[in-house]
């Protein structure tokens, strides 16, 4: 769906210290490797890799995709998000984010409360978004749940420059900071600029700095699609992993081999 030369990946520097991250994004052009000098939460890091490609494709449509998330039926998961590419061609003003049917009440989890439904050919089966809750307490995710709110899996779609419009109105300094870096892009400076703005940045969380907010504007108007038939975690924690694991069966049929040295 999307050209390996499209591709983009950001990394904290540290992370290439380990052998199997150096291996695995060794097959990767270069100037799709985005390295961070240092971790400030996903704002920035997901800014950092969308100052390259703005760069070099001003005029592209960009999906997120986290690195650790768990999604077992790939093939209809992308048709999906070939659905929301569709929605924000037709209408370059929208965000759209894909939401899970909640199995469980899971307060570390985000949370969307779908709004109206969106009407016309363009727009099947996507609702905008009247609220959005990160990682509520566990009382507010049941009423969520009860409610119709859906998980956020931070897959989203949107155009590169309507989101970066939106940073600018919401966090004008975080936005000043990278397009400082955006300009540098593709010049013998950029290296020295990225570390010089990471060590003025702060920390800002993606869901509780930025798309708590996009709710209370209308333009951009951030969207859901609601994904159905997919089992899908966030395998942010050991115990999400291992429940994923029984629950899928995978559990029993893994072998483990300790080396001591």
């Amino acid at each position: 769906m999307i050209p390996a030369e499209r591709l983009f990946t950001v990394v904290s520097q540290s992370h290439l210290r380990h052998p199997d991250v150096a291996r695995q994004v060794s097959s990767r052009p270069m100037v799709t490797l985005v390295q961070q000098p240092d971790n400030r939460d996903t704002g920035p890091g997901l800014l950092l890799p969308l100052a390259h490609l703005y760069r070099r494709y001003p005029d592209s449509t960009v999906v997120v995709f986290p690195s650790d998330h768990f999604i077992l039926e790939e093939d209809l998961f992308m048709a999906y998000v070939d659905q929301a590419f569709r929605v924000v061609e037709q209408d370059p003003a929208k965000v759209v984010l894909l939401g899970i049917n909640p199995s469980e009440a899971e307060p570390e989890y985000g949370y969307i409360v779908p709004g109206k439904r969106l009407t016309g050919p363009s727009t099947p089966g996507t609702y905008e978004v009247s609220r959005f809750i990160e990682k509520p307490e566990r009382e507010v995710a049941h009423y969520l749940v009860s409610y119709g709110g859906l998980w956020n899996t931070l897959v989203m779609v949107f155009k590169a420059k309507t989101f970066l419009n939106a940073v600018s109105r919401i966090t004008p300094l975080l936005y000043g900071y990278f397009e400082r870096i955006w300009r540098a892009v593709g010049t013998p400076s950029l290296g020295h600029l990225v570390k010089e703005v990471y060590q003025q940045m702060y920390p800002l969380n993606l869901s509780k700095g930025l798309l708590e907010f996009l709710p209370l504007e209308r333009s951009p108007e951030l969207c859901v699609l609601p994904v159905r038939g997919i089992q899908w975690s966030d395998w942010g924690s050991e115990q999400r992993i291992i429940r994923v694991l029984q629950d899928t069966g995978y559990l029993g049929r893994l072998k483990v081999c300790r080396v001591w040295k």
